[in-house]
């Protein structure tokens, strides 16, 4: 990983969503750092407090003391906040299909992994996605396209390298030919298993340009280290003109 470019705390944000995302690890961290110190501190004076001494004897009842109980209940009412005011809202609108956009208006892209790849379809300048069957699936043709078609002539099909349009929002199907993989861009705050046998939608939009990290989040298999690609996010003419160099190029086959 660059670290010139993803720094030392949370990459970089490029999405639109991403600063709720942001906001709520940033919450919980400064939490989790509070506890570490106020239960740091209390440990310490424990220590020091109730160390082995001469002529102090033990004392075998319990000690009752209301500040503790009080700290209990604020942290687990905290907790409670954390999950219900804070990440079930931003869950909510991030995962609710009825917030996901049309597929008019959308860019659709299928993803499709497998040992040690990510295989990636776009409709072409139609709009439209050739036909695909499972049993047609092999080596040289892993997203089972039926080449056939009409409608799939002029698809673009590339294998680790994912381009998606800055400001436009992108409706990717995901699904996996063999074991569970995780569909990871850190800079667009995307993370989503990629289960066989399920066709998963998620959907993000990039507001800044850039080459950035796709990696998979999930152990995959002996050679999931090298299961990475790139993210291309360009301008839209950028975009439509990487589209028909692809067409182009395969027509030219």
């Amino acid at each position: 990983m660059d670290e010139s470019v993803y720094g030392w705390w949370l990459p970089p944000d490029v999405s639109t969503h991403g600063h709720q995302i942001d906001h709520l690890i940033n919450v919980l961290h400064w939490f989790m750092l509070a506890l570490f110190l106020g239960w740091g501190a209390f440990y310490a004076y424990c220590i020091i407090r109730f160390r082995a001494s001469k002529g102090i004897k033990a004392v075998y009842e319990p000690i009752k003391a209301s500040a503790s109980k009080y700290l209990e209940i604020g942290v687990a009412l905290f907790e409670v906040f954390l999950l219900v005011g804070l990440s079930m809202p931003v869950w909510a609108e991030l995962r609710n299909p009825a917030n996901a956009p049309s597929r008019e208006e959308a860019l659709q892209i299928r993803v499709t992994a497998e040992q040690f790849a990510w295989n990636i379809h776009y409709p072409g300048p139609d709009g439209v996605f050739g036909k695909t069957d499972i049993k047609m699936m092999s080596r040289s043709n892993p997203l089972g396209a039926d080449f056939d078609d009409p409608a799939g002539k002029d698809d673009v099909r590339t294998v680790n390298q994912f381009h998606m349009p800055v400001g436009k929002p992108v409706f990717v199907e995901l699904s996996s030919k063999d074991v569970i993989h995780s569909f990871f861009i850190p800079v667009l705050r995307v993370k989503q298993d990629a289960v066989p046998g399920q066709k998963i939608p998620m959907w993000f939009e990039a507001d800044e340009t850039g080459e950035f990290e796709l990696a998979c989040a999930q152990l995959c298999g002996i050679a999931h280290t090298r299961m990475g690609g790139r993210v291309y996010i360009e301008t839209q003419e950028q975009f439509d003109a990487w589209i028909a160099e692809k067409v182009r190029e395969a027509q030219e086959e």
